[in-house]
């Protein structure tokens, strides 16, 4: 082989391995646009399956400011934590030197979470989830057990039913008053973000943020 013919043969394979590189380049952010756009669709899916298993609801969730799902809403609430809570009432009332007492000791599950009648929305982007949400509260407290601890009627001054039922309606109003005191819907806030993450496992923070508040890391 003449070394002109040499020449002109790695000549024309370095020519074939330049735009090889050229076109690998030219087409790379076109190629990253394609995964990056499928790894934030499967977070998509992943979190539409994580609140169908947890919600039984599948959120509207966008994606890079595109809508990816419309919300469905088969359930209008979604429990999160429930907590046994215990409350007492006495009534005591003095007529004409006779006392009657009453007192009652409730024994409730209370039950905390979210509203799904408002809006929940998932945006997801490359640099982040935002998860938008009302805030979590007390969605109910179920009766358990009710204890009379005292039944005293005065000489003329008795216990009637109307006395008995407004100490028995007190009860549940009571639970709930604690419930809430005692931070059970901040407690689901946060059981709910542990859920998610530990469900779907995404590279990028995930921040749940509830309305008009900042978010929660």
């Amino acid at each position: 082989m003449s070394w002109p013919l040499a020449f002109t043969l790695i000549a024309l394979l370095i020519a074939v391995v330049v735009l090889i590189v050229f076109l690998r380049l030219e087409t790379w952010p076109a190629r990253t646009a394609r995964q990056s756009t499928a790894e934030l669709e499967r977070l998509g899916k992943d979190l539409r399956a994580a609140f169908l298993d947890v919600a039984h609801l599948q959120p509207r969730i966008t994606i890079n400011n595109r809508v990816y799902m419309e919300q469905t809403t088969p359930v209008s609430e979604l429990v999160v934590l429930s907590r046994r809570i215990e409350v007492e009432h006495e009534l005591v009332h003095t007529w004409v030197g006779s006392s009657k007492r009453v007192k009652l000791h409730g024994t409730f599950v209370a039950k905390a979470g979210f509203d799904l009648q408002q809006n929940l929305s998932i945006d997801i982007r490359p640099d982040e989830i935002i998860v938008q949400l009302p805030h979590a509260q007390i969605l109910g407290v179920e009766q358990d057990q009710v204890d009379v601890l005292a039944f005293e009627n005065g000489l003329w001054n008795r216990i009637s039913g109307q006395d008995l039922q407004a100490e028995l309606s007190m009860l549940p109003q009571l639970a709930s008053e604690k419930a809430a005191e005692s931070g059970l819907p901040a407690e689901a806030e946060r059981m709910l973000q542990q859920q998610l993450g530990e469900r779907i496992h995404p590279s990028q923070p995930l921040h749940l943020v509830f309305k008009d508040e900042k978010k929660l890391e």
